[in-house]
């Protein structure tokens, strides 16, 4: 049984898609707290009816965040319990919550994450990429120009790259996907998630158009995009030996002439390599 603290917010990732993915111990926290924080109560509604919780809900959505994360700090400051939800997934994950998790930290009480379901980590689990390294961009910019931009800057990250994507943009971005990083880099396009009709496809980039357009019910549902990273560049060579060319070269040809193609091969200061040819040559002529 999950201890449920006084004056503390919870911070509660609901399922995705399919009612069941929530965990029991969130289900305690629903259960206990005094007021539940819901970016849509009906959706939350939903969810706590198949579960047959009767919680106190209060409308915490983008458009109110700021005075809702007040209307919190001050449940908590009479010593209520405040679970945070989004319609789905982690709050704050490309969901509201953040605001209200910075107000009621910086007024003080105990914020306390009840992990679960994840768009993002569930498609990095099953893509076949090696996950070691990624970075979650969410949604790209609905405009066009702000969009390639975004991508622009992106093309050389090397981790994998993760982003979400409405149905209505989503053969826009991954066209503009193909055109920023280039079509050999492979993507998992992945949609309903949890939901029946679930689907994860992996493709090139420059298949991927195709692919949506194929089927009309490939572009339907809300969507998870994750892109192989760029390869790393190979690291630059370290400079050649100045000193130990130049030995090579003054053992076969006279000072001048060495000291000119010491010159081509590494790069160095003409005067520079001239001394230290006079220095080479005068310790093997004192050797000798």
């Amino acid at each position: 049984m999950t201890a449920v603290n006084k004056a503390t917010l919870y911070v509660v990732a609901t399922p995705i898609g399919n009612l069941g993915d929530i965990t029991l111990r969130a289900l305690e926290v629903l259960k206990a707290a005094d007021m539940i924080a819901a970016e849509d109560t009906r959706v939350t509604m939903r969810l706590l009816n198949r579960h047959g919780i009767a919680g106190k809900l209060l409308a915490v959505h983008e458009h109110n965040e700021r005075r809702a994360a007040e209307r919190v700090t001050g449940l908590l400051a009479e010593g209520k319990t405040v679970a945070l939800v989004s319609d789905a997934g982690t709050p704050g994950i490309a969901d509201p919550g953040a605001q209200v998790v910075a107000a009621v930290r910086a007024a003080g009480f105990a914020v306390v994450p009840i992990p679960g379901p994840n768009a993002a980590a569930a498609v990095l689990s099953a893509s076949g990429f090696e996950a070691s390294r990624f970075l979650f961009c969410g949604f790209l910019p609905a405009r066009a120009a702000e969009r390639r931009r975004e991508l622009a800057e992106l093309a050389a990250q090397t981790a994998l790259l993760v982003f979400y994507e409405a149905p209505h943009r989503v053969a826009d971005s991954v066209a503009d996907l193909c055109a920023a990083f280039g079509g050999e880099r492979h993507i998992v396009i992945a949609r309903e998630l949890t939901k029946i009709h679930e689907t994860l496809h992996r493709c090139r980039l420059d298949e991927a158009v195709a692919w949506l357009a194929a089927d009309d019910n490939h572009r339907r549902g809300e969507f998870v995009l994750v892109v192989e990273g760029a390869v790393a560049a190979e690291p630059a060579s370290s400079a050649p030996d100045v000193e130990a060319v130049l030995k090579t070269l003054l053992a076969e040809l006279p000072v001048k002439q060495a000291v000119a193609l010491a010159v081509k091969l590494t790069g160095g200061n003409r005067n520079a390599i001239y001394k230290l040819a006079l220095t080479l040559k005068g310790k093997s002529q004192g050797e000798t």
